[in-house]
């Protein structure tokens, strides 16, 4: 039975290995990708996108006349002239009529409100660009950060299976000295539970590893099968905090959406403030005239142009209301550039932070990784030669375990956080695309 049972562990293995080796393997550019052409969120922010063009076009048709055309057929009961004797030849009501004809219609305030307008639908084209960046700029980093949570489970699935092989090593070590006498039975039990625990632990990191393959394959919409190339560090770049909020308040898209927004809010000031001023109405009508029987007085054809100044001098404080309106949206707004322009700047200097933080943690995680798996060796040789009891290989395997997932988190980490950086001085997009390249 343990033979059958090794052999379809290893028949399984072999399967999943086949598997492994056939499923395509993505670089963290190409998961970059993936992601940017099947996301729905980059989908809805470039629908925005698409809405502030048509509103630009809405804003040029209130600058071209309007043209349209009419036309009208009349059915009488019956004919109708005037009274005789004197009027008896003059025809009142024929028995059908028509008229058609076209017509061109243009207004406009005097203040050309309408050209703010149009410069204000541009703004807005302008600002739906910046925010489609920033939104692409927040999911890239949030792919990142999926992707490295899979590297980080799948290292730590090794750690848990290498725990696991240890620990098998030391139980059949210590099961080997137990028949001899040189230990006694708690040693045993002691190393199975300790196995035991390996075992959960790897039950653990593979349901893990499972869960995060699944989040990857959801924001990113690539094949479930996949695999995934192992990224370098990242060259350290010598930058002050300085230039990198430089760097920030001239790249970033949200920070630029924001002072966008209020030069819009601006717009709109000049916008209500044209509504003072009177408006301008141009207008050209040709028509054509039948009808039957033809009256002495028919006008069958008709071209009139025409002038109106309209000036609604009171309309119950409406427009007062509306520049005030105006007025005060065009103060949030600027309130909350300055706002946000604070909050960017924290935002830097915790990425920065945190960047030097994780830089710090990996090298000292390294460190401790390599003293750790010092002592483990040498613990277990003098266990062997019977001068540390069991507790001490205990002890020594379980600092070489924590070591092992400190490097690994720390070494992820420090990757994540240097992408941070990127995102909070706005060059994350350009960063990527050049990668891909």
């Amino acid at each position: 039975m343990k033979r059958l049972l090794c052999g379809m562990i290893i028949l399984a293995c072999a399967a999943v290995s086949d598997t492994a080796a056939m499923a395509r393997e993505y670089t963290l550019s190409e998961v970059y990708q993936h992601a940017l052409k099947n996301s729905e969120k980059i989908k809805m922010a470039q629908e925005n996108l698409y809405i502030a063009q048509y509103g630009k076009d809405k804003a040029w048709a209130v600058l071209i006349p309007k043209v349209t055309a009419f036309g009208t057929y009349n059915r009488f009961s019956e004919e109708k002239y005037g009274s005789p004797p004197a009027y008896s030849s003059v025809l009142i009501q024929p028995n059908e009529s028509g008229n058609w004809g076209v017509r061109a219609d243009q207004s406009f305030s005097l203040s050309v409100r309408e050209l703010t307008a149009l410069k204000v639908a541009g703004q807005t084209i302008t600002k739906n660009e910046f925010d489609l960046d920033a939104t692409k700029a927040d999911f890239v980093l949030i792919v990142a950060s999926a992707y490295y949570d899979v590297m980080k489970a799948k290292k730590t699935l090794e750690i848990a299976a290498a725990n696991m092989e240890r620990l098998t090593q030391y139980r059949n070590s210590v099961e080997k000295r137990l028949r001899v006498g040189d230990v006694t039975k708690t040693a045993l039990l002691r190393s199975e539970s300790e196995l035991s625990g390996a075992r959960a632990e790897y039950l653990k990191a593979t349901n893990a590893f499972k869960l995060s393959r699944f989040a990857l394959v959801r924001i990113t919409g690539i094949e479930a099968e996949f695999r995934l190339k192992e990224t370098s560090l990242p060259e350290q770049e010598n930058i002050s905090l300085n230039d990198l909020k430089n760097v920030a308040f001239d790249k970033r898209a949200d920070l630029k959406s924001y002072d966008m927004q209020s030069k819009i809010a601006e717009g709109y000031v000049s916008y209500a403030r044209g509504a003072f001023l009177p408006s301008l109405s141009l207008f050209a009508i040709y028509s054509k005239a039948d009808q039957n029987p033809a009256g002495q007085t028919l006008n069958r054809e008709t071209l009139v142009g025409g002038v109106s100044l309209l000036f609604p001098f009171f309309e119950g404080g409406l427009r007062v209301a509306e520049y005030r309106e105006a007025k005060a949206k065009e103060r949030q707004a600027k309130l909350a550039y300055d706002d946000y322009k604070k909050n960017v700047d924290i935002e830097l200097q915790a990425a920065y932070l945190d960047l030097q933080t994780q830089q710090g943690a990996l090298q000292f995680s390294e460190d401790q990784l390599a003293f750790a798996q010092d002592n483990y060796g040498a613990v277990v040789r003098q266990f062997d030669n019977g001068l540390v009891t069991n507790l001490d290989v205990m002890d020594a395997n379980s600092l070489l375990l924590s070591a092992g997932k400190n490097v690994a988190e720390a070494y992820y980490n420090y990757q994540l956080a240097y992408l941070k950086v990127k995102r909070s001085n706005g060059t994350l997009l350009q960063f990527v695309m050049s990668s891909n390249q």
